[in-house]
């Protein structure tokens, strides 16, 4: 595994979500009220958009585009009958920073 800084631990409160890349990747960083630190790829699984303007209510992410909410806690949809989930990434935190293990990460593009 590789695991890749994505904040410092303070960046996101309990109850909380912060919505950060790694190279190319949108990566979505939750605290479930209650539960464990979770992280998952920053897309909606069924419409592929972003979820940086997702609401979130410290358990249920509801995408900002067709209004599909996620238990943070499993990732699994919980407002359809789908097996549509988050996609996961492994997560741990090391000192005060939080890393997460996205696979490859490719750097961005450099601006035009």
């Amino acid at each position: 595994m590789a695991f890749t800084f994505i904040c410092s631990k303070d960046a996101v409160p309990e109850g909380g979500l912060g919505f950060f890349q790694a190279g190319k990747k949108n990566v979505l960083v939750v605290w479930p009220a209650g539960d464990e630190l979770k992280a998952y790829r920053g897309r909606c699984p069924d419409a592929d958009v972003p979820l940086n303007e997702a609401k979130f209510d410290g358990r249920i992410l509801t995408c900002p585009h067709h209004h599909w909410g996620f238990d943070v806690a499993s990732g699994k949809c919980v407002t359809h009958t789908t097996d549509k989930a988050l996609h996961p990434y492994p997560v741990r935190v090391e000192g005060d920073e939080i890393q997460v293990d996205v696979g490859p990460v490719k750097a961005p593009r450099a601006p035009a």
